[in-house]
């Protein structure tokens, strides 16, 4: 560097940092924390999938790389889920590290969506892990906090869910945030200070299912050490309304002083189906009206949520859950995908124009 460059150097940046920090009231200067938009997906599956050696194309016909495919569409962030000791070994935690580390290597940040259960979380299901059951109470908060230290030490995720839509509460029924509050709070408590104390700059995400109760359940937590609020949006399930999305998540992220995430949602390209397992989304009357499930549908539902997530204020993204879904356990399997009509690539494993709304403006 020149003396020229040097000193247009310093001029540029002493005009960004004049325009970009405040002063507090007392002298000192607080620089605004930047936050890069969140396009995510979550292909959790994809290890399991990945052993079927599916066959993916772009848009134009040509042979492409899974991972690849999303890196060169705008994905910036994967969101994995995290088992404690499920019987199929899928979404363990030495899958989710070995896949976690091929994903940061390809420039992904890691967003871990942990269960702290052996299967699927949700409003419904929020099971005690196998080994963990018969624990007293206070056992339990110290195998949270032994587990919970052991994945940040070890994956040290940018984005990390303390429990998976845990409306209710999770580690049931001792968790249960209705008939045993407090032990609820404490065994957060207990998950957040091994992430502050083990993974410094992972922050911590709060995820809630719907928009029904949301301002209730994070009234609930509103002492709890967390930096970002996670709502999962789907229409089948949380209402067809994309306002009431919007004004939901304007307003708790304002009442309660947090970042907001889409932290799941996804759309069909079809209503048809491409093996012999049911599909979850099937049926007209389960979409919003004004979004067909055609590709074209899918790709304008998508555009809307990440646009909605940009317009208020401190919305930080989204993420699309299932996007790897393919039917790849074959045509006739009844036993295979529920949501192949919802991943972004078609029954052929071609790119679908979905992808387009991955890349951030």
């Amino acid at each position: 560097m020149n003396l020229k460059h040097f000193i247009y150097f310093t001029i540029c940046c002493f005009v960004f940092t004049s325009c970009n920090s405040t002063d507090d009231g007392n002298g000192s200067i607080e620089t605004p924390e930047y936050h890069e938009y969140i396009s995510a997906v979550d292909i959790s599956s994809w290890p399991e999938i990945e052993t079927s050696n599916p066959t993916f194309y772009d848009a134009y016909g040509n042979t492409v790389g899974f991972i690849t495919q999303l890196k060169s569409n705008g994905v910036n962030t994967v969101r994995l889920r995290l088992w404690v000791n499920p019987l199929s070994k899928h979404s363990g935690f030495d899958e989710v590290k070995t896949f976690a580390t091929q994903l940061r290597t390809a420039g992904f940040k890691i967003w871990l969506s942990v269960h702290y259960s052996d299967n699927w979380a949700d409003p419904e299901h929020q099971n005690i892990p196998e080994s963990w059951q018969g624990l007293s109470f206070s056992e339990l908060k110290e195998e949270v906090g032994i587990y919970t230290k052991m994945i940040v030490q070890e994956l040290q995720p940018e984005y990390i869910q303390i429990g998976n839509e845990i409306n209710l509460g999770f580690l049931l029924p001792q968790g249960d945030i209705n008939t045993n509050y407090t032990q609820f709070k404490s065994l957060m408590e207990t998950a957040i200070t091994s992430v502050r104390n083990y993974s410094s700059e992972s922050k911590i995400i709060f995820h809630f299912a719907g928009l029904e109760h949301a301002d209730w359940f994070f009234g609930q937590v509103n002492d709890l050490d967390y930096d970002i609020i996670g709502l999962s949006y789907y229409p089948i399930w949380h209402g067809k309304s994309l306002t009431t999305l919007q004004n939901t998540m304007a307003s708790l992220s304002s009442k309660y002083d947090k970042d907001i995430v889409i932290a799941e949602t996804a759309y069909p390209f079809t209503l048809d189906w491409n093996d012999w397992t049911n599909n979850i989304v099937g049926q007209d009357n389960q979409l919003i009206t004004t979004y067909p499930a055609t590709p074209e549908g899918q790709l304008d539902f998508v555009n809307k949520i990440k646009t909605i997530a940009k317009d208020v204020e401190r919305g930080i993204g989204f993420c699309y859950w299932g996007a790897e879904l393919i039917a790849w356990k074959g045509d006739e399997a009844t036993d295979g995908s529920p949501w192949e009509n919802q991943a972004i690539f078609d029954f052929n494993n071609k790119a679908l124009p979905v992808l387009e709304a991955f890349l951030v403006e």
